[in-house]
């Protein structure tokens, strides 16, 4: 079956947030992707595949060609499925935890791989501020390979949400205190901020302890880390003192 004028128009606007946002809709691709979807609470709208030997059990699924296929894909080298899901409605902040938030984070392959850092650690709740970059942006779906699925991404006021939870609120800086020396609660909030200009001045002055990762290098010439590597030490170092 071929693809339809429609169909064709409909998923390649889904690769601008304005329209997955009219339509409630995102893209996922890839064998791995898309089945850690279909074995979750994402309901599924519609699938392309060239051979729906894995999916003939399901509904909404269309055969299509390589060639239309690739003319829908947001990759290079197609994989053999494509499919559309429904954006959920976001769940409420949860008051108690361990929560990660992030402050303007920009590059899709960092929210990604900070997604699944979240899924690792056990941090079911991720908090972003309403000008980091849509989780479901087809490329935040592929890096995070499926860890979207079981980690919840909210968006809000960052500066209010942090004025308002009584939760430690850590931030990630050059001139903190060494993590490593620190005495770490078990539930806080711990804010990692832009990629070339850091925590914002508004979201800063809601914070209550800076913390940061030492260098070890003879020459210590590297200026920092990338969000997400800091993303990984630092949970890391509050998961193992739990």
């Amino acid at each position: 079956m071929s693809l339809s004028k429609n169909q064709l128009k409909l998923i390649t606007s889904l690769q601008q947030k304005k329209y997955r946002v009219k339509n409630g809709l995102f893209i996922a691709e890839g064998t791995k992707v898309v089945n850690e979807f279909l074995n979750s609470k994402f309901k599924l709208h519609q699938l392309f595949c060239v051979d729906n030997t894995a999916y003939n059990s399901l509904e909404n699924v269309t055969v299509i060609s390589e060639v239309d296929l690739k003319k829908i894909s947001t990759l290079k080298t197609p994989n053999n499925v494509l499919a559309l899901f429904e954006i959920p409605a976001e769940e409420t902040i949860k008051k108690e935890g361990l929560f990660i938030a992030l402050d303007e984070i920009n590059d899709p392959g960092n929210l990604g791989t900070i997604i699944r850092l979240c899924d690792w650690f056990g941090i079911d709740q991720l908090i972003c501020s309403t000008n980091t970059v849509d989780c479901y942006n087809s490329k935040v779906v592929m890096a995070s390979m499926g860890s979207l699925t079981r980690v919840s991404i909210l968006y809000t006021n960052l500066s209010d949400y942090l004025k308002e939870s009584v939760l430690p609120k850590y931030a990630t800086l050059m001139d903190g205190e060494n993590v490593y020396k620190s005495k770490l609660p078990k539930q806080a909030i711990l804010v990692m901020g832009n990629e070339a200009n850091g925590i914002s001045d508004a979201v800063l002055k809601e914070l209550d302890t800076a913390v940061s990762i030492p260098r070890f290098g003879s020459v210590q010439a590297t200026e920092s880390l990338n969000v997400a590597t800091a993303t990984a030490i630092l949970l890391s170092e509050f998961k193992r003192l739990v």
